[in-house]
């Protein structure tokens, strides 16, 4: 799937992952390829970003929104 991470000064990330691991307000939640769409608010705490390869990348957010259609994710944060 595809995702998109962007702040109101930047982008943060822009590629291809596996899975995502989100902050919620009422806790964490996973998206993985072709989940239904969803839009949802996100709590503080670290976002993880999974590639094909198993790796690992963590960001920071102090909340935002999220938004999941057509494989797309699109986190809309600050930082």
């Amino acid at each position: 799937m595809k995702i998109n991470i962007l702040t109101p000064q930047r982008a943060l990330f822009k590629g291809e992952c596996k899975l995502v691991q989100l902050p919620g307000v009422d806790g964490l939640f996973e998206i993985l390829d072709h989940h239904a769409p969803i839009v949802s608010l996100l709590g503080k705490g670290k976002v993880k970003v999974q590639d094909h390869n198993g790796h690992d990348t963590f960001y920071e957010i102090i909340g935002g929104f999220l938004q999941v259609d057509q494989n797309d994710v699109t986190l809309l944060v600050e930082e």
